[in-house]
């Protein structure tokens, strides 16, 4: 029995368009997983790291950003039918990027075939007894022409898949209509491969695997791993693989990769309508900020690395109060990307900052309390501006969303976007984000509740997959019918109140933040920059400078009385107006917010 196991060896592999300077942390784990638990041999490959270097750095980039583009790249190796389309789907996504629209489809299509034929050619397939691939987002159509492939090199090579972009009913229809896939793992895939690795090791009957692992003529209703228990016991992931591939697919040019963390699995949230990003995951999990440190010195001081960036979705708080608070105690100079649910406190991000924490995502994802209601996202639009404000003062680089076009937002709830788009005019640019309907989500859940008539294959897949298959598949992204027309009506003076706050962004040229104070003890200056015209000028002085102070941090009109009881309610709110009507205040029903930023 050990020496058939040790005999043992394993492929796995990530294709396109996985983010280049960035190993794949699902591999990595799942070798040192199976390295720990078996005596198999694993191997990782990365096609992607030779990709980029062939196409260059900057455009693979922003192929990779884009989904459709990417995926219309190989649709044509998989299916030659639907070059046409592909290719007029190709600059149609390409054309308003100033890297990508210099791009000529055949000629990316070429390379990437050679490259593929190169890397199938280099591997040595007899020697392995299993071959797996990791999908996620943008990476459907590179794996399975890829599997395709190598099945026609060694066509009794068990290739099996997972990943969030093959969970449950998606992995089962592709299994079912793609004859070079044999397995896919449904769910979390330690467990699930470990187990597969050794039912074909000891040329175990594929009845007897659990039902998280998907085979042909089985498994009708796909059933979800439920997952590691504590994550803190899983061993650290493997990068070593990558880093020898990167190195020989930049060997004059070698970067410093951004190495992935993972936190915590799930969201302890897991509420927003719109989100599908839960799939995979059985119930919310987390590690400890002890084991998380760990863990970033282990990689700093295998890789020499001192850039991270979170896999999760949201960062389990309290632990990551203590992980920031004990990293700030460090004198290294840690760099992380993370993505957060809103925090509203001023002195949160800036003991993250201090901890290293210097650019984040956060699900804002609309500017009204109205929309926001209905998108369960738990905030109210004064939490979300709060939110921008404490980030831009803290020092940290926010990115974010504002979902455009969501089914059912109403006529009131954009006006009161378009109001509030004004107040966040100093702050970094949201990008718009069409709505997007995703398998699985709550809404695709529930579509009537939200004026959805029918789902339907979205139009972009009908341009990819011959359409007598991809009746028969489950995607991710769908595409429907409802008020969609009236949406797009409704939302486009958004869009252009967007375009207009990026072009403020990137014409202005003073280095100071376009909203921001100084404060002078007995009175402060506020400094305000426009759309149109010079920097306006405000001061402050005695109460009304202190009001503005205590107003940093969300402050209902009943603190403020309590806070300033010598100033009448009846002097207040008007005094409150004014500042309003500057735009250096923000009011949510009774609550109030300072928008200027300490300079």
């Amino acid at each position: 029995m050990r020496n058939r196991a040790a005999a043992f060896r394993l492929g796995l592999a990530s294709m396109p368009w996985a983010i280049f300077n960035r190993p794949s942390i699902q591999l990595a784990s799942l070798k040192s997983y199976l390295d720990r638990h078996s005596d198999f041999r694993t191997d990782l490959f990365h096609p992607y790291l030779k990709v980029a270097a062939n196409m260059g750095a900057e455009q693979y980039h922003y192929l990779a950003l884009n989904s459709w583009a990417g995926e219309s790249l190989y649709a044509p190796l998989l299916f030659p039918e639907q070059l046409a389309s592909a290719e007029k789907l190709f600059y149609a996504e390409c054309k308003s990027n100033p890297v990508l629209n210099k791009l000529h489809f055949q000629t990316c299509l070429n390379a990437l075939e050679q490259n593929l034929e190169q890397w199938v050619d280099s591997l040595d397939l007899s020697s392995y007894s299993l071959f797996g691939f990791s999908i996620c987002f943008n990476q459907l159509l590179s794996t399975l022409t890829a599997a395709k492939y190598i099945k026609t090199v060694c066509p009794d090579l068990p290739i099996v898949v997972g990943g969030s972009g093959c969970v449950g009913d998606i992995g089962a229809s592709l299994l079912q209509n793609f004859s070079q896939i044999d397995y896919v793992i449904n769910g979390e895939g330690e467990e699930a491969l470990l187990q597969l690795s050794r039912s074909i090791a000891t040329k175990e009957l594929p009845v007897l695997l659990p039902e998280t692992i998907l085979t042909k003529g089985k498994n009708a209703n796909p059933c979800c791993s439920s997952g590691i228990k504590d994550l803190n016991t899983l061993p650290i992931p493997d990068y070593s693989f990558y880093f020898k591939e990167m190195q020989r697919s930049f060997p004059e040019n070698n970067f410093i990769p951004v190495l992935p963390l993972e936190f915590s699995r799930g969201c302890w949230w897991n509420r927003c309508k719109f989100c599908n990003l839960n799939l995979q995951w059985h119930g919310y999990r987390k590690k400890t900020a002890v084991r998380m440190l760990d863990e970033v010195q282990e990689q700093a001081k295998r890789h020499q690395c001192l850039d991270f960036c979170f896999t999760d979705n949201a960062l389990p708080p309290k632990e990551t109060d203590t992980f920031f608070a004990n990293v700030a105690q460090l004198e290294i100079d840690y760099d992380f990307f993370a993505e957060l649910r809103v925090i509203t406190a001023p002195d949160t991000l800036t003991s993250y900052h201090q901890g290293g924490l210097n650019a984040i995502q956060i699900g804002i994802e609309a500017l009204s309390s109205g929309l926001l209601k209905k998108m369960a996202k738990g905030t109210r639009c004064i939490e979300n501006i709060a939110a921008m404000r404490q980030s831009a003062e803290a020092g940290i680089i926010l990115d974010g969303n504002l979902i455009c076009e969501f089914p059912g937002s109403s006529y009131e709830e954009v006006e009161e976007t378009l109001r509030n788009l004004d107040f966040v005019l100093p702050y970094t640019p949201l990008s718009s984000a069409t709505f997007f309907l995703g398998h699985g989500s709550p809404v695709a859940e529930n579509p009537r509740d939200y004026n959805i008539t029918a789902i339907l294959q979205h139009k972009k897949n009908q341009q990819l997959f011959p359409p007598e298959l991809l009746q028969k598949l489950t995607m991710l992204i769908k595409g429907y019918r409802g008020n969609k027309s009236q949406q797009e009506k409704l939302w486009k003076p958004v869009y252009k109140k967007i375009q207009q706050w990026h072009n403020f962004h990137k014409n202005r040229k003073s280095a100071q933040f376009p909203l921001s104070y100084r404060d002078g003890g007995e009175f402060l200056l506020v400094r305000q920059e426009r759309i149109k015209g010079s920097p306006l000028r405000h001061r402050l002085q005695g109460s009304s400078r202190k009001i503005y102070l205590f107003c940093q941090r969300i402050r209902s009109i009943d603190e403020i009385l309590s806070k300033f009881p010598q100033i009448s309610k009846k002097v207040l709110i008007p005094f409150l107006e004014n500042l309003i009507d500057k735009k250096i205040l923000f009011r949510e029903d009774d609550l109030f917010l300072a928008l200027a930023v300490k300079a």
